[in-house]
Parts: structure tokens; C-alpha cells; sequence
């Protein structure tokens, strides 16, 4: 499919937060969180009952491993965008495609905000509607399928530890050529 046009595209940036807006809203709950299990432990320590020491470096540290698991599935999710941008520019809407990012709510999202960019977003919402994705849809459906998700090396590789993908086009040139 050749594109004739493409709407205005964001800076990277936005396009990275955009892709990432439910993650960046975690990410600020973590770190808060963090910061009030944190002084919390600082309490507990200076009171020295070994029990709430305990039970608050628990807390401490689920919070803050949060934070750097939200960055870099975040990170993955950008990934995610970048390959999806390249597809469908290539391709146009195809469903193939789009199931590919059907998994997760994140996921579906780096392909919406991609398929947006390149003036097809509303395509991908109505298929997404129509295979009965609801918007409140945020557990990835493999977690429900398989309850031992985290034992599974696709399960870290695909959520935290995304390859660097190069986009092969320079949209804001090929917006500025398209339009001209």
C-alpha cells in the first residue's frame, strides 16, 4: 500500500508517551509508593522492631522493582510502536498485523498510536472492537491462559527485554514530501 498522505507527525518524544501514557501513569504510582513504603522503613528502622523492618523493605522492594520493570516494559512498548509504524506504512491496515498486538492492553496501544500517525488509527480501534477487545481490557490475555506466565522466557523477553528496533522511515521527511 502506498500512502498519498500522512497526518502531522509528533516528535518522538510524544510519540514515546503516547505509546507509554498507561506505564508513565504507573511509573509516577510506583515511584510515590516507593517514597511512602521508603519512609516508612526508615521509621521502622529507627523504632528497630524487626518485625515492621521486615514488613516494610517488603513493600520497599516490591515498589521499587515496579519501577524499573514499568520503564523498561515501557521501553518494550516503544519497540513495539517503532515496528508497527514500519508495518503498517509498508502494508496498510492488515489484520495480520494488528493481531500481532492484540495480546496487551500496552501492546495494543503502540499499535493504535502508530496506526493513528499514519491517519489509519480508527481501522485498527473498529477491528479491535470487533474481535470484542474491550477498552477495560488491561490483564494481557496470555496471563490468563497460562498462569505460569512468568516462568516462561517469552514472557520476559517479549514484555521487558525488547530488541532496539531502527524504524526504516523518516516519517516527518515523508510527511513533508507527501505534502508538498
Amino acid at each position: 500500500m502506498s500512502f498519498t498522505t500522512i497526518p502531522k507527525q509528533p516528535s518522538t518524544i510524544v510519540s514515546y508517551f503516547r505509546v507509554g501514557r498507561l506505564l508513565h501513569y504507573s511509573l509516577v504510582l510506583f515511584v510515590m509508593e516507593a517514597w511512602i513504603y521508603g519512609v516508612q522503613l526508615m521509621k521502622a528502622i529507627q523504632s528497630g522492631k524487626v518485625v515492621w523492618i521486615i514488613f516494610w523493605i517488603g513493600f520497599f522492594l516490591f515498589s521499587f522493582l515496579h519501577i524499573f520493570l514499568v520503564i523498561m516494559d515501557g521501553w518494550s512498548r516503544f519497540q513495539n510502536y517503532k515496528r508497527a509504524k514500519d508495518q503498517f506504512y509498508v502494508h496498510g491496515f492488515n489484520r495480520r498485523i494488528a493481531n500481532t498486538y492484540i495480546g496487551s492492553k500496552c501492546q495494543r496501544n503502540a499499535a493504535i498510536v502508530a496506526a493513528q500517525e499514519l491517519g489509519i488509527g480508527q481501522e485498527i480501534r473498529d477491528y479491535y472492537e470487533k474481535m470484542n477487545v474491550k477498552w477495560y481490557h488491561f490483564v494481557p490475555y496470555f496471563m490468563i491462559k497460562d498462569p505460569l506466565f512468568i516462568i516462561r522466557k517469552n514472557f520476559w523477553s517479549r514484555t521487558f527485554l525488547e530488541k532496539n528496533y531502527q524504524s526504516k522511515f523518516d516519517y516527518k521527511q515523508l510527511q513533508l514530501e507527501l505534502s508538498a
